[in-house]
């Protein structure tokens, strides 16, 4: 049994069933705020400028926070992000999914205080400029900008990649493709994102919009973190359904079902209590040997002698 199992038995009642669908509901509470007051939205973003200075409920707040504008194209994501995440809670239970859904959230949020505590050490602080700026607290608001489930997001769809990698999907509603595939394109589409940010960090002037390369570079990270512990701290327990189901063939393959042979059977008519469960077999007491007869040879059968 490996740590997720025993975490398991001793927290599993604990889970959140349904997790994406709440997830969403989240969203939907984002546009709703965005559209009455845009401005409230900056006091739900994770800053950790802010937390350290007493917005504790930002912690939780910046969960509402929505990937993107809202769109035909966004509500169609929102809904294939249900979809994945239902099977995936589905597959692997309710607790597993809770963990690594959950747990790409705590360490987005570890991430970007880690990240605020480096970028105050007094070298860093003076080699960006916020020692002597004044504006901390303006410069850390677009950066916690930086910090969303948007990443979190992006992590369940590379894991029901690696959980169903031949299973297809219509992309667009019209091209059928493996969601593999599509896993590859989302990974090398991170990648890409992250070196050119990283790359951006160097060789922009202003150290100011460097920070915030670098929080979109923290964010990634962090986010995508929790992919990759989840599944190498689960390798040795962790089966995909086509694994599984080859497993149980070869096992099946390997030791066939033997069937039982029947304990009643009519030595005349060769009935069974397999075949007629209703049926009474008897022992003649005259017959030389163990022989058995169905209640309809009983008395009218030969006794051998």
């Amino acid at each position: 049994m490996n740590w997720l199992s025993k975490l398991e038995r001793k927290f599993g009642k604990y889970a959140i069933p349904n997790l994406t669908l709440y997830l969403i509901i989240c969203y939907a509470f984002g546009y709703l705020i965005r559209i009455v007051n845009q401005d409230f939205m900056n006091y739900l973003y994770l800053d950790p400028y802010q937390i350290f200075h007493g917005q504790v409920w930002r912690l939780l707040t910046w969960i509402v926070i929505p990937p993107s504008e809202i769109s035909i194209f966004t509500l169609i994501m929102l809904y294939f992000y249900f979809s994945i995440g239902t099977t995936l809670e589905r597959t692997w239970g309710t607790f597993r999914y809770n963990v690594y859904l959950l747990g790409g959230m705590l360490l987005t949020i570890i991430g970007a205080i880690l990240f605020y505590v480096v970028c105050c050490l007094p070298p860093v602080a003076a080699q960006i400029g916020l020692a002597e700026s004044g504006m901390a607290a303006e410069v850390w608001a677009y950066a916690a900008q930086s910090f969303s489930t948007y990443y979190v997001c992006m992590s369940i769809i590379l894991a029901f990649a690696a959980t169903f990698p031949d299973m297809r999907v219509l992309f667009m509603f019209i091209i059928p493709i493996k969601i593999k595939v599509l896993g590859i394109v989302y990974a090398i589409m991170l990648a890409f994102d992250f070196l050119t940010d990283f790359v951006a960090i160097f060789q922009v002037d202003n150290p100011i919009v460097g920070l915030l390369k670098a929080g979109q570079c923290v964010s990634m990270l962090f986010s995508m973190l929790a992919f990759v512990l989840f599944f190498i701290t689960t390798r040795s327990s962790f089966r995909t359904p086509n694994q599984i189901r080859r497993q149980k063939q070869f096992h099946q393959q390997m030791h066939p079902k033997t069937e039982t042979l029947s304990k009643h059977k009519c030595a005349i008519c060769g009935r069974t209590e397999k075949q007629f469960p209703d049926l009474e077999f008897r022992f003649c007491s005259k017959c030389n040997g163990n022989y058995e007869y169905c209640i309809d040879h009983l008395y009218t059968h030969k006794h051998v002698q």
